[in-house]
C-alpha cells in the first residue's frame, strides 16, 4: 500500500501540514486542470497532496531550497540520530540537556560532517525547544539544547514519486507556463512580517516582492497562501478601491490557526480562485 503523507517527512518550517485536509478538499473541486505548478515548492507537501489527489496530472515542484537533498541525506541522519538517542537516555523529555552531553553530540556532529552533509535543521527538531532551528554546526553550537528526541526513523519511501522537481527562479517557472489554460498555481511565499531563518534560501521577502507574486495571478488559477500578520488582504482591497486594481479579485478565503511552538501562534490563510 502506497502512504500517504499528511506531513512533511523531515522538518520543515512553513510546511502546510494544518492544511491538507482543506487543501484536498480544493483540490476536488478543480476541473478542466492537467497542471499543477507549485512556485514556492517548500518542503513539497502542496506537491505531494497534488499528485495524491490528481494522479493523472503532471504536478511540477520547484524545489527552491534543496529539500530534495534533504530527503537523499536521511539514511546518514538516522544513523546520527540513532548514535545520539543513547546519549539522552538518562535526560527527561524535553529537560535541557548536560553540558558534556552537549559537547559529546557536537563531537558526533562534527566527525559526521566530514563524511557526509550533516542535516542540521532535521536535528533540530530532535535537540532544540520547538520553533527553534539551526542550518549548520556552528548555530546548532551556539543554541541550549534539550532532549526532544525522535522515536523512530524518518521515513522519506516515495515522497518525490510522480513529481517533476525543478530548482529555479519562480519567475522562470510562471512564464513557462502562464499560457496553459489548464494549469493550476501554487504559491506559498515566504510570509511578510515573520521570521525565514529555517529556509535555506534565505532572503527577506519584502512588499514589493509579495506584490510582484501577486500581479502575476490575474487571469490565472491558484491557490495562494499568506498569513493574518502580512495584512496583504487589506493591502490589496485598498489598491483595488484606490486605484481599480484586480488583485486577489473573486478569490474564495479559507482561514486556519496554526502553531509555531507551544506558545506561538498565528492565522494561515488559504486563498482560492478556481
Amino acid at each position: 500500500m502506497i502512504k500517504r503523507f499528511s506531513g512533511s517527512p523531515l522538518p520543515f518550517r512553513g510546511s502546510k501540514r494544518y492544511y491538507v485536509k482543506r487543501f484536498r478538499e480544493v483540490l476536488t473541486k478543480t476541473q478542466d486542470i492537467d497542471t499543477v505548478v507549485d512556485l514556492f515548492g517548500g518542503s513539497g507537501l502542496l506537491s505531494r497532496v497534488a499528485k495524491d489527489s490528481l494522479p493523472n496530472c503532471r504536478v511540477i515542484y520547484n524545489d527552491f531550497d534543496h529539500y530534495d537533498e534533504r530527503l537523499a541525506n536521511v539514511g546518514n541522519t538516522n544513523a546520527l540520530l540513532r548514535s545520539i538517542a543513547p546519549l539522552l537516555t538518562d535526560v527527561p523529555d524535553n529537560k535541557k540537556v548536560p553540558t558534556e552531553t552537549r559537547k559529546t553530540i557536537l563531537e558526533l556532529c562534527a566527525e559526521a560532517e566530514k563524511n557526509h552533509p550533516v542535516d542540521y535543521i532535521t536535528l533540530s527538531g530532535s535537540l532544540l525547544f520547538s520553533g527553534n532551528w539551526a542550518q549548520s554546526y556552528e548555530e546548532l553550537s551556539k543554541q541550549t539544547m534539550y532532549n526532544r528526541m525522535v522515536s523512530k526513523d524518518y521515513d522519506v519511501t516515495n515522497y518525490l514519486d510522480g513529481l517533476e522537481v525543478t530548482h529555479c527562479d519562480y519567475r522562470e517557472l510562471f512564464n513557462a507556463h502562464k499560457t496553459n489554460k489548464k494549469v493550476l498555481f501554487l504559491l506559498d511565499p515566504p510570509y511578510l512580517q515573520t521570521e525565514h531563518s529555517a529556509y535555506k534560501a534565505d532572503t527577506y521577502w519584502k512588499l514589493k516582492d509579495y506584490l510582484d507574486v501577486l500581479t502575476l495571478l490575474n487571469g490565472t488559477k491558484y491557490v495562494l497562501f499568506t498569513s493574518g500578520k502580512s495584512q496583504i488582504i487589506e493591502l490589496c482591497d485598498w489598491i483595488n478601491q484606490s486605484f481599480g486594481g484586480e488583485l486577489l479579485k473573486g478569490a474564495q478565503k479559507y482561514e486556519q490557526n496554526s502553531r509555531i511552538n507551544d506558545f506561538a501562534a498565528y492565522k494561515d490563510i488559504m486563498l482560492v480562485k478556481l
